[in-house]
């Protein structure tokens, strides 16, 4: 499982949180507290995710803007986002490689039903799909 310092330098690092983050029940309070917009924009910079991702997985583009506007995300829209990055920095320490890890994401996947495990990340349960998936991949037990 990714640690919360993986999933928080997805995001940006403390920087962009807005304060140190050394565990999981940090990263809690981050989601509960709301976190900046700016944790998107850093997803969406560094091409972990598209704006056409972000729009379909965490938040519709009018609401992006809507959250802009009164300075942080919801408790659920930040969830989301720590979700999507959570899932991803376990790509990453499974394929070792950003760009093996971005590929993977984005590949259709006959064990999730042809779906790509992105396209999962919409769901806690779908997350766990893709969790799991990654689990046995690092531990050789899946195609």
């Amino acid at each position: 499982m990714a640690s919360a310092a993986q999933v928080v330098a997805l995001l940006g690092g403390e920087k962009v949180v807005g304060r140190p983050v050394t565990c999981d029940l940090d990263i809690a309070r981050l989601i509960r507290d709301g976190l900046p917009v700016d944790v998107v924009d850093r997803l969406v910079g560094d091409k972990t995710v598209t704006p056409n991702e972000v729009s379909r997985i965490i938040m519709a583009p009018k609401a992006l803007s809507e959250r802009r506007r009164r300075g942080g995300l919801t408790p659920e829209q930040s969830e989301k986002v720590v979700r999507v990055a959570r899932v991803f920095a376990e790509a990453l320490e499974t394929f070792g490689s950003r760009d093996k890890a971005l590929t993977w994401m984005r590949r259709g996947c006959a064990v999730l039903g042809g779906k790509a495990p992105i396209d999962l990340l919409d769901t806690d349960e779908g997350a766990g799909l893709v969790e799991s998936l990654l689990g046995r991949i690092a531990h050789g037990l899946a195609a």
